[in-house]
């Protein structure tokens, strides 16, 4: 599944960190930043801003939808608003992260980051064990209500990349390795200066994958909710 970002290769190779969703976690307040309570009506707040419950049920709905269409049944009713919140704030560190760097991207740059990743999902999808680009989207929990974000979420990388290796794209091994290195650190620390707090009903972030896992002390987990196996990325690692 897509997961962390890292740099070269493909677009699909840049975000195929697994994401574990539901399948890792760990009780305690200390999941959620300083145990504060997240604000009724709120899935998580990222920031200064605040993902409802409403949008958030909006973007499950639709995938549930489009997955029913699909016949995509890759992830469980239990892992798709997981799945959903996991990239609602993976794009909100992204646009912390092109803010602090001074990165702007065109509505060009994002329909383009779109249909190069839409491109190579469809390269993809069959060695991915997915029927087709659509299906390799929604059983990775992206709703087509956020395909727009997505393709924002790949040139801002993009554009991100190209800042940093002295205003063009990496060629060289050492030059992705450079770029990477300070793409994580970056991503890492917007991520810290969020103050990420997650509604224990969904879980918590586990910041290794920015992913929301299952958490021991989910207070209403709902049947075949995956039970807590590890303790990573409990904080930012930098």
């Amino acid at each position: 599944m897509f997961g962390r970002a890292v740099f070269g290769g493909s677009v699909l190779g840049r975000i195929s960190r697994g994401c574990a969703l539901g399948a890792a976690g760990l009780g305690a307040c200390a999941l959620l930043a300083a145990c504060s309570p997240v604000k009724a009506g709120a899935a998580a707040i990222v920031g200064n801003q605040r993902i409802t419950v409403s949008s958030l049920d909006s973007q499950v709905s639709d995938l549930q939808a489009a997955s029913k269409s699909a016949d995509s049944t890759s992830l469980t009713a239990a892992e798709q608003p997981q799945a959903v919140l996991s990239w609602l704030v993976r794009f909100a560190i992204m646009d912390q992260l092109a803010a602090e760097n001074g990165i702007s991207v065109t509505d060009a740059q994002v329909q383009s980051g779109l249909a190069e990743i839409q491109s190579e999902a469809a390269s993809s999808a069959s060695s991915d064990g997915f029927s087709s680009a659509q299906a390799l989207f929604l059983g990775n929990g992206i709703a087509p209500q956020m395909m727009t974000s997505l393709g924002q979420w790949v040139a801002q990388q993009e554009a991100y990349q190209i800042k940093v290796n002295g205003g063009k794209a990496p060629t060289t091994t050492a030059q992705t390795n450079a770029v990477t290195a300070k793409y994580n650190t970056a991503e890492c620390q917007a991520a810290k200066s969020l103050n990420i707090q997650v509604s224990p009903q969904y879980g918590r972030i586990d910041y290794s994958t920015y992913t929301i896992v299952a958490s021991s002390n989910l207070l209403s987990a709902l049947p075949g909710t995956p039970s807590p196996a590890a303790t990573t990325g409990l904080t930012p690692a930098c």
